[in-house]
């Protein structure tokens, strides 16, 4: 008699570990068991990202690239299984999304220098602007392994952490892109990933007062979680196919502005 297959159950990536959701909910697909997310599993996500955050951000800009290059290597070891997960057409997305990280973790010490500058003054001073991390990045992801890493990698490259809602068509190999992630360079609390249901549990990450910027997949998405999000004045941003990386990046950064007296 041959030996039925065990159906995997995954798990969701929160502070560097590989955990189930604490409600104990999952929902059943064809690959497999995914992990139905909860409001406590939000929560425990963004402050597993905050507490994260101060130590990602203080690190050099070439370590940053670093880690994001080794990421691009460790999801190339892996194409076979990401091919055969996302199926026809697999191969050349896994592809892309290996040059998508090879490609970001080439601007990590670049976008610096062409997003700051010297501002003229008329008067006895410096005036330096240069670009800062926002803090903790919300971000939904709904178009496979490309869209997912579209949500994640332009925020933890410009130095800020990120918790990523994969929605269920997505969920399973935002799960595997979890264990790779968990294996990887990335401190824990750098990159979070929640699956299950977004209409559930993008309210709680919208409304969330520790959460600075939402990266959201389109302009319906945006308009139903607008009140929330004013509450503490997030940003938001809707993805938009063709925009350029150093956009992305720049997106999700603030603008520091530094006085100082010419002589001294």
């Amino acid at each position: 008699m041959p030996r039925l297959a065990i159906p995997k159950t995954y798990k969701m990536l929160i502070g560097g570990a590989l955990v189930r959701s604490e409600s104990g909910r999952a929902i059943e697909m064809s690959g497999g068991n995914v992990c139905r997310s909860s409001r406590k599993d939000v929560r425990d996500a963004v402050k597993s990202a905050r507490a994260a955050w101060p130590g990602w951000q203080a690190r050099t800009a070439y370590n940053r690239g670093q880690i994001v290059y080794r990421l691009a290597e460790m999801l190339e070891a892996r194409s076979g299984e990401f091919a055969e997960l996302l199926g026809e057409g697999g191969g050349a997305e896994v592809a892309a999304s290996v040059d998508l990280l090879v490609h970001y973790a080439g601007w990590a010490d670049k976008y610096q220098q062409c997003l700051g500058t010297v501002n003229p003054v008329a008067m006895p001073y410096f005036n330096f602007s240069f670009p800062e991390p926002m803090g903790v990045v919300g971000a939904t992801a709904n178009r496979g392994l490309n869209g997912l890493l579209e949500a994640l990698v332009p925020a933890i490259t410009g130095g800020n952490t990120v918790v990523v809602l994969a929605d269920d068509g997505s969920a399973i190999v935002a799960s595997e892109f979890s264990e790779v992630v968990a294996t990887s360079d990335v401190p824990g609390g750098v990159v979070n990933i929640l699956t299950g249901l977004q209409s559930e549990t993008l309210p709680h990450l919208a409304k969330h007062m520790d959460v600075n910027a939402l990266v959201l997949t389109d302009e319906p998405q945006r308009q139903s979680v607008l009140e929330e999000a004013t509450e503490n004045l997030k940003r938001l941003v809707v993805s938009a196919p063709g925009r350029s990386s150093l956009e992305q990046i720049r997106l999700l950064q603030e603008t520091k502005t530094v006085w100082h007296p010419v002589g001294v």
